[in-house]
């Protein structure tokens, strides 16, 4: 995933070093952070009790979190500065990104079957987590800009140690969501079988794993990869 094949000279070898915050650790810390933190906020926490209490929260704080760690990481910073009405435009623009993410995941999940009229609450916080863990980090790293997001995710197109976790964070969240849905209609009758508990759950398992095998990846093929100057 993301190894491209280029002449030495035009390609650098991704580098692990430098930085205050290297992408192992900045993984490890939003991973704890999102998971632990609203625990510390929700008397008598219980990810089944207080399921939609405990997605605001989470949404809220995974956000922040990578709004955070771009700042201090800057992965894409540019040595041209911008002015103040390009980046509120920026800004805005990423919100209205979001929320289009937040209803088009809502729709899919009515296509695929979840309620349309009831738990239509659940089945929107569900569409705003899962957002969470792959339209926010496409926003923060890449921006509004839907062909950078294409080239992210098509073959070859990787240029930074940075897009190679971006890919793997978000495909392994829709794959924990996918695999989350399987459970709902085994007769169990486990209270996290009830719409849509176990698919929050695999989103946050896969994006949690995804935190952990990305950095791992890329320092096991770290040999192998380079990148495209843009």
């Amino acid at each position: 995933m993301g190894v491209l094949a280029c002449s030495p000279r035009s390609t650098p070898r991704a580098s692990f070093s430098g930085g205050a915050l290297n992408p192992s650790s900045s993984f490890f810390v939003r991973s704890l952070i999102h998971i632990f933190i609203p625990s510390f906020f929700l008397e008598n926490f219980s990810i089944l009790e207080t399921h939609l209490t405990w997605l605001c929260i989470c949404s809220v704080f995974v956000t922040a979190v990578n709004l955070v760690l771009y700042l201090v990481v800057k992965p894409n910073a540019s040595s041209k500065r911008s002015s103040l009405s390009y980046k509120v435009t920026r800004f805005l623009k990423c919100c209205i990104y979001f929320l289009m993410s937040c209803f088009f995941f809502h729709v899919i999940f009515v296509l695929y079957g979840a309620p349309l009229i009831e738990l239509v609450l659940e089945t929107f916080l569900f569409a705003v987590i899962l957002s969470t863990f792959t339209t926010v980090p496409c926003l923060c790293l890449l921006g509004p800009n839907i062909k950078a997001w294409l080239r992210v995710f098509s073959r070859n197109g990787v240029t930074s140690i940075w897009e190679n976790s971006l890919q793997i964070t978000t495909i392994s969240s829709f794959i924990g969501t996918w695999l989350g849905a399987f459970p709902i209609p085994l007769d169990w009758e486990r209270p996290w079988q009830v719409w849509p508990i176990s698919c929050t759950l695999g989103a946050t398992f896969g994006y949690v794993a995804g935190l952990v095998i990305s950095p791992l990846w890329i320092y096991w093929n770290r040999k192998q990869l380079t990148y495209k100057n843009n």
